[in-house]
């Protein structure tokens, strides 16, 4: 009985034994199983993560390229207002080239007519010395023009002279001669008022009312030394005018105001 019971106890235990390892390789298929499909729930989640961050850069992308849309739109629309703009400063720009085209012309003539001037001045003039000589022709034009303005002072005296009245010049040369031959041997005297060496005459200071005439011949003098000779032409009371013989004149002596006026010899009775 024993035997028995102790063989059931085997077959149990045995049986037992087997059950538990078929459930044993139904756990592992099961856990195994259950392994491959956290595996797949995890791959299926690590792709939904990267779709749902790519949908999200996707997101971002289209609103980037809305605001570039936007700024190129607001770029484009820029770029038309200054198309018509610079259309219209073509249009003004056409205008200033004309008006320039037309300077330069202008500029062109007025060069070609500054290097006549510059030939006409002398080869050595150039530009950078045209301001120089300029300068020089401003300062010889002022001499010119004080030289002018005694020579008008002179032709003024000369014309004054010249238009006295003929008559009364006669009616003094008259008297002039009576005195003159009434004078003793004393030689007439007075100074030169004012010397054109240019046109070749002086001014005296002394006229008929000094005894001077046409006829008298006169000597200049300088500090007690002979200068030379002048030829009375117009003869007025108070002053005469005459021509300087430049034949009696030493070399670089030039006449000036101050200078004594004689008669070359005593007047006889």
């Amino acid at each position: 009985m024993k035997n028995i019971l102790y063989i059931i106890a085997i077959l149990l235990a045995g049986g037992a034994a087997f059950f538990s390892f078929k459930q044993s390789g139904k756990f592992k298929e099961i856990q195994q199983t259950r392994l491959e499909t956290i595996t797949e729930r995890n791959q299926v989640a690590s792709a939904a993560n990267a779709t749902e961050k790519q949908l999200k850069d996707l997101k971002s992308a289209l609103v980037a390229a809305d605001t570039k849309k936007e700024e190129i739109t607001q770029k484009l629309d820029a770029l038309k207002s200054a198309g018509a703009t610079t259309e219209r400063d073509l249009g003004g720009i056409d205008a200033t080239l004309k008006n320039q085209t037309d300077d330069f012309a202008e500029l062109n003539k007025a060069k070609d007519e500054l290097g006549r001037i510059m030939s006409d001045l002398g080869g050595d003039v150039t530009i950078e010395t045209l301001g120089d000589k300029i300068k020089e022709f401003d300062e010889s034009k002022k001499t010119q023009e004080t030289k002018l303005e005694e020579l008008q002072t002179l032709i003024t005296a000369a014309e004054k002279l010249l238009a006295t009245n003929r008559a009364e010049l006669d009616r003094q040369m008259k008297r002039d001669i009576e005195r003159t031959s009434r004078q003793s041997r004393g030689s007439m005297e007075s100074v030169v008022s004012a010397v054109n060496q240019d046109w070749g005459f002086l001014v005296i200071a002394a006229g008929s009312n000094s005894g001077f005439t046409p006829q008298t011949p006169l000597i200049v003098e300088r500090n007690g030394k002979t200068l030379g000779r002048v030829r009375p032409s117009s003869v007025e009371p108070s002053q005469t005018i005459a021509e300087i013989d430049f034949s009696t004149l030493a070399t670089g002596v030039r006449l000036q105001p101050g200078d004594r006026v004689i008669t070359a010899k005593p007047s006889s009775n």
